[in-house]
């Protein structure tokens, strides 16, 4: 067993179980993976967290406008009429103006806070320091957690606009956000190993990390200059 410290820069992000045999293309794409699942992880949580202050988003016409244009050009909310939360809603205005304000009942509020909190401690930072490898199933696991409890909330769904449902159903559009800088696209992302690039030649872990099987390593994971 390879126990690989993963980091970007120099902050760590997760451990990573691995053997001298593993392909170095095989661990790359692993690593990418379970990267840019972290971050796909603490983007719906972000948005779970307005989701339960102050309800489903404003579908796209609607979005960016003041409430006199809203009412001017005789816009309507109408998947937030259907799209309610269980038990009903508080009416908590967003102040910016990207949610609809209908805030969830404090036990539904409860039912988003808590998995949220349970699912970014499943992909959390802090394992490192507790010697805790992450795998993408429990990546898969911190998002399933997260989409149970909107199902809770929102048994009728999130509108198809949601950006949190379009991220459980891996159709997000990051363009033009920050969150698209973070993501490293598979193809273009290196792993370095005490400052060289590990390429992707058909060598094995062993070929760079040496041949003691129980070892731990430092790699970083970067974009392709």
């Amino acid at each position: 067993m390879v126990l690989i410290h993963i980091k970007r820069n120099d902050e760590s992000q997760f451990l990573l179980e691995t053997t001298l045999k593993t392909p170095i293309e095989e661990l790359v794409n692993t690593v990418t993976v379970i990267y840019n699942g972290r971050l796909k992880v603490q983007r719906i949580c972000s948005e779970m967290e307005e989701l339960a202050k102050y309800g489903t988003l404003y579908p796209p016409e609607i979005l960016g406008l003041t409430e006199e244009q809203v009412e001017e050009l005789k816009l309507v909310d109408h998947w937030g009429d259907k799209c309610v939360p269980s038990g009903g809603y508080t009416e908590v205005k967003d102040p910016i103006g990207r949610r609809n304000g209908k805030q969830p009942r404090k036990e539904m509020q409860d039912v988003l806070n808590n998995t949220i909190k349970e699912a970014k401690e499943l992909i959390s930072k802090n394992l490192v320091a507790q010697e805790k490898c992450l795998t993408l199933k429990i990546v898969q696991q911190a998002i399933d957690l997260l989409k149970g409890a909107v199902m809770i909330v929102y048994p009728m769904k999130l509108p198809p606009h949601d950006v949190i449902r379009m991220e459980f159903e891996n159709i997000e559009d990051l363009s033009g956000t920050q969150a698209s800088l973070e993501v490293i696209d598979p193809m273009s992302a290196q792993l370095w190993f005490c400052g060289k690039e590990i390429y992707r030649d058909g060598k094995t872990v062993g070929d760079y990390v040496g041949k003691i099987e129980k070892c731990k390593v430092s790699i970083k994971i970067k974009f392709k200059a």
